[in-house]
């Protein structure tokens, strides 16, 4: 008997480079440093997370809460309801890291720049397991909308900022740490919640609730925000998902959706059946009391692009400067150099559009809060319309191997459109801008002193700002509100960029999404200071 081959004359691999392995997503990330450090971000928790979610053990688990889907587990073997979720043991290894470093609860501990801090570890989880952001997310945003009610404040604000992960099947009192989900969404209204059809009763001092969800995001929390139509009309109520008799609560699933990405979250179907339920806030003000809620998610799907883009550009050049074509690395190649360093124009803007929205809410000052509400919807919108076309093209930046699962290319392109989806499509968002600033003049007032705060630094900036002030001296009519949005959007970017980037990063920004210096494709540009800009990523 022969051996075996261990060796084969055809399988000698070269010209091919090898996986990246673990990362250290703080120390690699020199514009997030930037940003953090002047935005008074926790620089040394955020180093030390960078280094713990870029480990190989923490990419492994994400891996496998990927490819090992969430399971439903609707009965027991003896038919009794259980309503659970299983999930692969990656899953909960992630959460933990997540909850252990302050995703949810970095905001609300009283430090400086705790926003900054929060969004930076979104922008981290965004690279590691997406899915992972949405229970985490809803978490951190329910904190300031229980304010609404200081007795749902007390018993459930301290555990959902525990920094204790505990995903055991138990009541709220016999739990450190909690997680808070969030179910709105019915299939006849979707983004109109006030056509929410689930009524609710009054039972004592709580309320049962009936009807159906087409969407609850995260139902192996131990809690959820809702809506629902009381006597008074819509109102805000708080779902536990367990009695305090240590029963189940009569939520029942009714299904995990099938989606496009975002595989390791397990967004669902509900039904609830009598199900007890505390209200927040007045009835029939259920719409103004989640509303806070709503605005602290938008600052995490603002974002979550930045993250994704820079995912995966930091996979894209990896790959470009160990491979080469035609006797030269892809890196050296000057139209690879344009295409990733205007690739990487649209990251840098997502990042610091996010990062100053952050800032934005960790301010008291009136001025600042309104300017939070105005321009994370701007950053909600352009980031997000960005962000598939940036991984798009950074995926094809990998040639045929950006299409194969074992790298993260195909899993960022699905999760690219979900956060323009989430917590307002781009229409919603446009309409609700346009709302803004036609009913919160201060938000107006607070934008454009941020606009015109640069005024003088660039010539084409300034012409630009003009012709959108000309263009739109009032509001746009509704049939011109992605137009309008984008445009604002982008001198919005434009400022922050000017404000906090190096120059070639300003003037490359400003050269070719406001002065007209770049075709409709990426790459098609020119002036730019390439090899400073691609240095950045």
């Amino acid at each position: 008997m022969t051996e075996g081959h261990s060796v084969f004359s055809t399988h000698e691999v070269t010209n091919q480079p090898v996986p990246r392995g673990a990362r250290d997503l703080w120390a690699e990330d020199r514009p997030l440093m930037d940003l953090a450090g002047t935005m008074r971000a926790d620089v040394g928790a955020l180093a030390k997370a960078g280094r713990a979610f870029g480990t190989e053990d923490m990419l492994q688990a994400a891996e496998d809460a990927r490819r090992d889907a969430p399971r439903l587990k609707l009965f027991d073997r003896s038919g009794r309801r259980l309503d659970e979720v299983e999930f692969h043991p990656g899953y909960h290894q992630v959460m933990d890291l997540g909850v252990t470093h302050g995703y949810a609860a970095a905001a609300w501990e009283g430090k400086p720049g705790g926003h900054v801090t929060h969004a930076a570890l979104c922008y981290f989880m965004a690279q590691l397991e997406p899915g992972i952001s949405c229970p985490l997310t809803m978490t951190y945003a329910a904190v300031p909308a229980l304010q609404n009610d200081p007795a749902l404040a007390a018993a459930w604000g301290p555990k959902l900022t525990a920094r204790h992960y505990d995903p055991s099947v138990r009541p709220l009192s016999a739990k450190r740490g909690v997680t808070m989900g969030m179910a709105m969404t019915e299939k006849q209204g979707g983004s109109d919640v006030r056509a929410n059809a689930t009524m609710a009763v009054r039972d004592g001092d709580a309320y049962r609730l009936t009807g159906h969800k087409w969407f609850c995001s995260a139902p192996m929390c131990d809690g959820f925000l809702t809506l629902a139509q009381a006597p008074e009309g819509l109102s805000c109520f708080l779902v536990p998902r367990w009695l305090e008799d240590g029963s189940r609560n009569t939520m029942h699933l009714q299904r995990l959706k099938d989606k496009l990405g975002n595989r390791a979250n397990a967004s669902s179907e509900i039904e609830y059946h009598n199900t007890l339920a505390y209200r927040l806030g007045e009835e029939g003000q259920g719409v103004k009391t989640i509303i806070e809620m709503v605005h602290h998610t938008r600052l995490d799907t603002a974002m979550a692009p930045a993250g994704l883009m820079r995912a995966a550009l930091s996979e894209a050049k990896w790959w470009i400067s160990h491979r080469s074509a035609f006797q030269r690395r892809l890196i050296d190649q000057p139209l690879m150099q344009a295409v990733i360093a205007d690739l990487a124009l649209d990251w840098e803007a997502a990042l610091a559009l996010a990062m100053g929205c952050a800032q934005a809410f960790d301010s008291d000052r009136p001025e600042d809060r309104a300017f939070a509400r105005i321009a994370v919807a701007l950053a909600k919108y352009l980031s997000n319309k960005r962000a598939p076309g940036v991984i798009y093209e950074a995926m094809e930046a990998l040639g045929g191997m950006g299409y194969i699962e074992e790298t993260p290319m195909p899993m960022l392109y699905r999760e690219a459109p979900l956060n323009s989806i989430w917590e307002g499509s781009g229409n919603v968002i446009c309409l609700d801008i346009l709302r803004t600033l036609a009913k919160a003049p201060l938000a107006a007032e607070a934008l454009m002193d941020r606009l015109q705060r640069v005024a003088g630094a660039d010539a084409r900036f300034d012409a630009a700002l003009k012709t959108h002030l000309d263009r739109w001296p009032a509001l746009p009519t509704e049939a011109e509100a992605r137009w309008f949005t984008e445009s604002l959007a982008t001198l919005l970017a434009a400022a922050m960029l000017i404000e906090t980037a190096p120059h070639a990063v300003a003037d490359g920004f400003v050269t070719s999404r406001i002065a007209g210096g770049r075709g409709v494709t990426a790459g098609a540009v020119s002036g730019l200071d390439v090899a400073a800009i691609i240095a950045r990523i």
